[in-house]
């Protein structure tokens, strides 16, 4: 059973230490940049390494000088930079951000961390896909009932419910990785995006060395809708999470119980009833779902900026990128332990779809009917009349409610059909002629 969802790794991504890791690499790129270009000399750029050097040895060190600098200078790219200058502690400190402006470093790292965070988030869609495909397979041909308003409609098969899953999961994976080309997107073009203290060509080198594209234009920042894209499809593929745990809270409730979500070795359901087995992880992505549509409704919010930059986007997305990045990989690992350990139960499946007495193969005899020259009205009506009369039957408590036998009591209908015509139709191997077909299109 695949158990990983301490999301170190994603964590990790959105810690201080990694984002003044990626910010040294970006002066330091910078600075090789502009050696290219005849700006720095060569001396002065060994001793600007020497000191990032020193920095990346230990960047615990680096997070605690800059807070302290930027406790004083109210500025974290300022701290960043006076740090990275008392360890360089020579006059070629001078060229250590030369012509940067402060969102070159930061919209440049942001991008790093998103396809960093995006990676993640990409193998752990492959890998909840493998589990449901897995489980997919092995209830392949397994009777339930479908429901449409909750209520029974026609058969098919646990097997195809979660086939249709690993679909929905498909489409997110491919989100994401569209949503990780977006946002790979990096900027060294100054103070309003004109490059007029820096070439292009130093954007170029930088953005190449990280795995970005250069933004084609920006101002002092990559516009946000960048950012709300990413934060969108999170959300979006959030809630093909709950979309799915809210079809297996139904499935675990008492009176269906045709899936349960693992129980346990010492786990208790309730501190007031002990005979409680409760949904309770995927009621905890459900919510968690919500979060998600949250942060993408925060950067929506930060799309508009006043002209070229104002800052008020900033404190949000220092909350909401670790925070959804996450959230979903935490989600992800919960979901993909979930369908490790579905506990299925396929004799109340069985049980369910005969709880409408056969009604499930109405829409068969309607269009049978129809086929045998009757119109869809009239054919329709004689169809109704005896599901509602199996009702009936059933209702007053009888055993002998069967809307097959209903049917073929009604001379109106058996009339248009031979001996066991209708048995042979009203059958589940009617509905689940194309489950291999199904399964081949999905590539399981």
């Amino acid at each position: 059973m695949i158990t990983r969802y301490s999301c170190s790794e994603m964590r990790a991504i959105w810690t201080d230490e990694n984002k003044l890791r990626i910010w040294l690499q970006i002066e330091l790129l910078a600075s090789e940049a502009l050696v290219k270009e005849g700006v720095v000399p060569a001396k002065d750029f060994a001793k600007i390494k020497a000191g990032c050097d020193k920095w990346f040895a230990d960047l615990p060190g680096l997070v605690t000088r800059q807070r302290e600098l930027e406790k004083v200078l109210n500025h974290d790219v300022i701290g960043f930079t006076t740090a990275v200058a008392e360890a360089i502690n020579d006059k070629a400190s001078r060229w250590f951000h030369f012509g940067l402006t402060s969102s070159d470093v930061g919209d440049t790292a942001c991008a790093v961390q998103m396809v960093q965070s995006a990676d993640i988030l990409i193998a752990d869609v492959k890998t909840a896909r493998v589990a449901i495909a897995k489980r997919a397979k092995e209830y392949q041909f397994t009777p339930c009932i479908g429901r449409s308003h909750g209520i029974h409609a026609e058969p098919t098969t646990f097997g195809l419910k979660l086939a249709l899953m690993y679909d929905e999961f498909g489409r997110a994976l491919r989100r994401l990785e569209t949503a990780r080309e977006a946002v790979a997107v990096g900027k060294i073009s100054g103070a309003v995006g004109t490059s007029a203290h820096l070439s292009p060509r130093v954007e170029a080198f930088v953005c190449k060395k990280l795995g970005l594209t250069p933004s084609p234009i920006a101002t002092q920042v990559v516009q946000r809708d960048i950012h709300a894209e990413f934060q969108t499809t999170l959300a979006l593929v959030g809630a093909s999470i709950e979309r799915w745990a809210v079809e297996f809270r139904h499935l675990q409730r008492t009176e269906v119980l045709e899936a349960e979500e693992p129980f346990t070795k010492g786990q208790k359901g309730s501190s007031a009833m002990p005979h409680k087995r409760n949904p309770i992880t995927w009621e905890r992505l459900t919510g968690l779902a919500r979060v998600l549509r949250g942060n993408a409704l925060a950067a929506l919010e930060n799309v508009a900026l006043w002209h070229e930059r104002d800052i008020s986007h900033s404190s949000v997305e220092r909350i909401i990128f670790p925070d959804s990045c996450t959230l979903l990989d935490y989600m992800f690992g919960l979901l993909t332990r979930l369908m490790d350990g579905l506990a299925v139960y396929p004799e109340n499946m069985k049980r369910n779809l005969g709880l409408s007495l056969g009604m499930w193969n109405s829409q068969t005899v309607l269009l049978a009917l129809i086929r045998k020259g009757l119109t869809r009205e009239a054919a329709y009506k004689l169809v109704q009349d005896a599901a509602m009369k199996t009702w009936e039957v059933k209702h007053a408590g009888r055993d002998d409610a069967d809307f097959v036998e209903q049917l073929k009591a009604d001379p109106a209908v058996a009339k248009h059909f031979k001996s066991g015509e209708l048995e042979k139709l009203c059958s589940l191997d009617f509905h689940f002629k194309e489950v291999k077909n199904r399964f081949k299109r999905l590539g399981l």
